[in-house]
């Protein structure tokens, strides 16, 4: 039983790692902010699997929905400014 706990606190460590560099080296924003999101949940279970259920929550509500949310309008926001400024005759 203490090896497949193993295994699976591994194989979280290693996922959330990777979804953390891919986020960080996504060179399209949307990209970038929905790996964040899946960062922030995956996160969630990390603290569930640590025995903090509190914090979990909080993150997985603040972290990855409300500034997932928050994120995605700026990535929407700025996609719309460059999308009109490429637009203009120079």
């Amino acid at each position: 039983m203490n090896l497949i706990l193993l295994i699976f606190d591994a194989v979280l460590l290693i996922t959330l790692l990777a979804l953390a560099a891919a986020a960080i080296l996504s060179s399209e924003p949307r990209r970038a902010v929905m790996l964040f999101i899946a960062f922030g949940l995956w996160l969630s279970l990390v603290w569930a699997r640590l025995s903090a259920p509190d914090v979990a929550l909080a993150e997985a509500a603040i972290g990855a929905g409300i500034g997932g949310a928050l994120m995605l309008a700026a990535a929407r926001r700025a996609a719309r400014r460059q999308a009109t400024s490429s637009e203009e005759p120079s």
